[in-house]
């Protein structure tokens, strides 16, 4: 009993204090916010292209453009709004807290336009589904070529697809892989009256085959002949390979109908009001993404944000979570309105949340009780930006007494050409009345010197020590090959759902569960990705991580096609699109290690703004690239764009030098604190 008593007393330092523990009822609490975010953005990845398609049937590139303007939107808002919430000193902010009304604000503009998103887009919608039903209903009247000939409209289509070579409509190559001719491509048709099922929920057990006769659904035999003269087995063939080699071009050229025939004839008020709102949505959602992931740090002591962060990522996980199902659900029916559904239930979550964050998050409080822990502790968290300010108020206001011929130096005393406290200046005194005429002389000498002696970047290149150079070589080049992965991988992640609804049939249900279910087992993963980079070091890894990716894509291209049994693309697509899930995880967890390694405590956030910047910018113009090679080679060509964006980032890699973490010997095990220190990183990954 007094072993076990002993072991339970918590472990004290030399002060007496407890051991500093991150309070996870309270991250939790806070990455309610963050949850918010990742619902939306989950759902807006894959429903607004789906959207986007059946409402207008953009060109791929125009989609894509448009799936890159939160991106671009990104790149300037994220930094400007965490800026105005750091700077918020308002009743609000006073009452609130600086973030709190951010996130308020912010989520409600969100969820009250975005339902305003899939409405703009309902007449045009049934635009486009109006004159579809007139283009298929047509299909089988019968026309006369210029030589006399009788066939149908869609035998005269398939005619024109064959000889044009648009891989878009018919892929040659794989008709001529399965042995299709052009007469037997063109002679196929899909006799809608016939139909199928089998004993267990239409996947298991014995098939029965029913036809439409007078109106009624009839039990029939193959062997027997239809009222169309054929026999029940020859409709069942040609409905198998009118799927199999069709069909995907049938979607391309149905969208490219409604792109040419309702959009651009009536559409152009639609898409005008549906962007107009898409914007504002965007923006919306722009205005509180930085304050709700600065709130964690507010309310963190500094050496246990790595694993408020971790903690962060799996609230964003389950608001991600909560929107796969949401939309997987509501996709899996078929109409007009799913769209609508699939929005009002996003925002009907994301208010839940944000109610569930105010009953919660006391913003003031808990920021108090954060700076008092950090004081205890000694700290220093926040004593420096307060000391800062304290000081260089108090130097404005001493230096109002002195008559200084460089007036703008005056304003800029103890600061940098930033504006930042000069923090290598002798010793700052603990309240500005210590200030003396000195101090404030030097102060002056050392902003006019800073001001103009500025050196030119050949200067600041030459002054830097061969070491220097190379870790600075080294850092560009992981830029380089994290704006290539992610020029790679967000072209697939952005056109995900059109691929595998147009392309492979899938419908937008099976579409959102391969999705959903290749991300879910990829994500065991990043536990062993950190163990994996402790052993053979993050640059490998990542080049592991890349080569997976470029299987994955390579294997899809050349392997996964459509097929009368939507069952076979949908098992392949899965499997190999796994393998590029699990490259995806060991590049994110390790790619950011690799940027703060080669950091200083005064240059880690300048760092982390380049690392995003190279992501975002990456994400903002490679959906419209990626658009360009689907609509001008073909589809599945996407895949390999982005295996070649890939190649390039490992070429890229190869050449780093610094960065990598330290490698844990051979047979050296990993201590109990490693391990836990692993399993945060990993966790802590963007």
């Amino acid at each position: 009993m007094r072993k076990k008593a002993k072991e339970a007393a918590p472990l004290l330092d030399e002060q007496g204090r407890k051991p500093l523990k991150l309070d996870y009822p309270q991250t939790i609490k806070v990455g309610f916010a963050f949850a918010i975010i990742m619902l939306f953005w989950t759902a807006y990845d894959f429903v607004v292209p789906l959207l986007l398609e059946h409402a207008y049937g953009l060109p791929n590139s125009l989609r894509g453009l448009i799936m890159g303007l939160d991106n671009l939107l990104s790149l300037f808002m994220l930094p400007l709004f965490g800026r105005l919430s750091d700077n918020a000193h308002g009743k609000l902010a006073k009452k609130f807290g600086k973030r709190t009304p951010f996130i308020v604000i912010g989520t409600l503009a969100s969820v009250i336009l975005m339902v305003f998103v899939p409405v703009a887009t309902l007449n045009q919608q049934k635009n486009a589904n109006d004159y579809i039903a007139k283009f298929e209903s047509s299909l089988s009247e019968v026309v006369t070529d210029e030589n006399g000939n009788e066939m149908t409209n869609l035998e005269s289509l398939l005619t024109n697809w064959y000889d044009s070579g648009n891989k878009n409509y018919c892929d040659k190559s794989f008709l001529e892989m399965n042995h299709i001719s052009k007469d037997y491509y063109v002679s196929l048709s899909f006799d809608g009256n016939f139909s199928s099922q089998k004993a267990v929920l239409n996947m298991l057990g014995n098939e029965t085959y029913y036809y439409v006769i007078d109106g009624e659904k009839v039990q029939v035999n193959l062997e027997d002949t239809a009222p169309t003269g054929e026999t029940y087995q020859t409709i069942k063939n040609k409905n198998a390979d009118y799927k199999k080699y069709v069909e995907s071009g049938m979607n391309n050229y149905k969208s490219d109908l409604i792109y040419e025939n309702v959009t651009k004839v009536s559409g152009g008020a639609s898409i005008g009001i549906y962007m107009v709102i898409l914007l504002l949505v965007l923006v919306a959602m722009a205005t509180f993404r930085s304050p709700a992931v600065a709130l964690m740090p507010d309310v963190t002591p500094k050496p246990l944000r790595s694993q408020g962060n971790a903690m962060i990522n799996l609230c964003g996980g389950v608001g991600g979570a909560i929107a796969f199902l949401i939309y997987t659900v509501v996709l899996f029916g078929n109409s007009i309105n799913n769209y609508v559904i699939i929005f009002s239930c996003v925002g009907a979550g994301m208010l839940l949340l944000l109610a569930g964050f105010l009953a919660l998050v006391k913003e003031r409080k808990m920021v108090d009780k954060c700076q008092e822990i950090c004081k205890e502790y000694g700290i220093d968290d926040f004593a420096d930006d307060e000391n800062a300010a304290e000081t260089q108020n108090a130097l404005a206001d001493e230096s109002a007494e002195f008559a200084v011929e460089d007036g703008p130096a005056v304003d800029a005393i103890m600061t940098d050409t930033s504006g930042n406290f000069v923090a290598d200046m002798p010793e700052t005194p603990d309240s500005a009345e210590e200030l003396s005429p000195d101090t404030l002389e030097f102060a002056r000498e050392v902003v006019k010197n800073n001001k103009t002696k500025r050196k030119s970047p050949k200067e600041w290149w030459a002054e830097k020590t061969p070491e220097d150079k190379a870790k600075l070589r080294s850092f560009w080049l992981i830029l380089a090959s994290i704006f290539m992965w992610f020029m790679g991988y967000n072209a697939i992640s952005s056109n995900l759902s059109v691929y595998t609804t147009k392309a492979l049939n899938l419908s937008a249900g099976i579409a959102s569960i391969i999705s959903g279910v290749s991300m879910g087992i990829s994500a065991i993963a990043f536990i062993p990705v950190g163990y994996m980079a402790a052993k053979i070091g993050r640059r490998k890894s990542i080049i592991i991580g890349f080569a997976m990716a470029v299987v994955s894509f390579v294997l899809i291209f050349a392997f996964v096609k459509p097929d009368n049994n939507a069952m076979i693309p949908a098992v392949l697509f899965a499997l190999f699109y796994l393998i590029s899930g699990f490259g995806l995880i060991i590049a994110n967890v390790n790619t950011f290690p690799m940027v703060t390694e080669l950091s200083t405590s005064k240059t880690l956030g300048q760092y982390t703004g380049y690392y995003y910047m190279a992501t975002m910018s990456a994400q903002a113009i490679t959906p419209f690239i990626a658009g360009l090679v689907m609509d001008y080679i073909s589809n599945t060509a996407l895949f390999m764009y982005s295996a070649i964006c890939v190649v390039i980032a490992i070429v890229l890699m190869i050449f780093v030098k610094h960065g990598d973490s330290v490698i844990i010997g051979k047979g050296r095990k990993l201590t109990k604190e490693e391990k836990k220190q692993i399993r945060l990183d990993s966790l802590d990954a963007d």
